[in-house]
């Protein structure tokens, strides 16, 4: 919950209003005069609105697996390099982007291929835990990723870890097409 303060002309205060009405759950506006002007400010109380669905436009889709990968090495040689990666940089809890990207690209690739489980076990869960490490690197790097269509503060993108996972691996392969 929070307050906030507008100071507009008169003639908006409906319009100023309806639009934090729509916009938040709110209690009702107080009206006070501006000294030494006409101006007005408002004050009014302030919570985010429930989510919902009904209100708000459709997300838009996550990409698909086949699309997301399309392009992709094979998983053999992304394990390869994974792997690579933590014997050449000696590093027990890397925090490179890069690496958590690849990592939880082939854990995603793996589950997709074993959807009950027989084969990898927990790829599942391993996959959506090291997509959730990538949205917190996005979340505070140097904002080193696509966000198209969804950036990583989004909350779709906790919800969906390997929908935003498959996004920005499909982006981070179209600019590294040389693999």
């Amino acid at each position: 919950m929070f307050e906030i303060r507008i100071i507009c002309d008169p003639a908006d205060t409906e319009r100023v209003t309806t639009a934090l009405n729509s916009a938040f759950h709110t209690s009702a506006v107080r009206h006070l005069p501006l000294r030494h002007t006409d101006m007005e400010r408002l004050y009014v109380t302030a919570d985010h609105q429930p989510p919902t669905v009904g209100n708000r436009p459709e997300p838009a889709p996550w990409i698909t697996p086949e699309d997301a990968y399309a392009m992709a090495p094979e998983v053999g040689s992304e394990i390869g390099w994974t792997t690579e990666y933590l014997v050449r940089t000696g590093v027990l809890h890397p925090v490179s982007r890069e690496f958590w990207l690849r990592k939880a690209a082939v854990l995603d690739r793996l589950a997709l291929s074993d959807p009950d489980g027989a084969r990898y076990g927990d790829a599942d869960e391993l996959a959506a835990d090291a997509a959730r490490r990538l949205i917190e690197i996005d979340r505070t790097g140097d904002g080193n990723h696509s966000g198209d269509p969804y950036w990583p503060e989004h909350p779709d993108t906790w919800t969906h870890p390997r929908g935003y996972l498959r996004q920005e691996y499909a982006a981070w392969l179209r600019a590294h097409h040389d693999l």
